[in-house]
């Protein structure tokens, strides 16, 4: 498992369910930023794709650049759970072209409520796949 999506994990979990760069190498060796033969920028894609595959998905829509999770549950606590909504802006690789928006449920012993998520988790999130967009990016080497 990657060092990103451990991060991402670690972030998540703990957060998620209880409140919730750069390199050295010259820019002609970096690929390009905009690579969108899906509809939106695939570094981001895939590092959205990437960072949220521990949870399960609802919806993953290339063309439009949305992924929806479908509620989360932390088995260490069952009566948190989270649900993500990832939303690509941009065929280029920028923070802001990526946008992530959550919703918190608590389980009060007979129904779900809504909870509200600390704005550093969903921070948090977008910092995470843009560092490993970024890294994507790094190792797509032009040939």
């Amino acid at each position: 498992m990657s060092r990103l999506r451990h991060a991402a994990i670690a972030v998540l979990l703990p957060l998620v369910l209880t409140a919730c760069g750069g390199g050295d190498r010259p820019a002609q060796n970096l690929a390009p930023a905009q690579i969108s033969t899906i509809g939106v920028n695939s570094y981001l894609w895939r590092a959205a794709l990437e960072t949220l595959s521990f949870m399960p998905l609802t919806q993953a829509d290339s063309a439009g650049g949305v992924i929806v999770t479908d509620w989360y549950a932390n088995p260490a606590a069952p009566t948190e759970r989270m649900k993500l909504t990832v939303t690509i802006l941009d065929q280029d690789l920028r923070a802001d072209a990526l946008a992530v928006a959550a919703s918190r449920q608590l389980y009060n012993g007979s129904q779900w409520l809504e909870a509200p998520v600390q704005a550093a988790t969903v921070q948090r999130l977008e910092e995470i796949i843009l560092t490993r967009a970024r890294e994507l990016r790094r190792n797509t080497v032009i040939g």
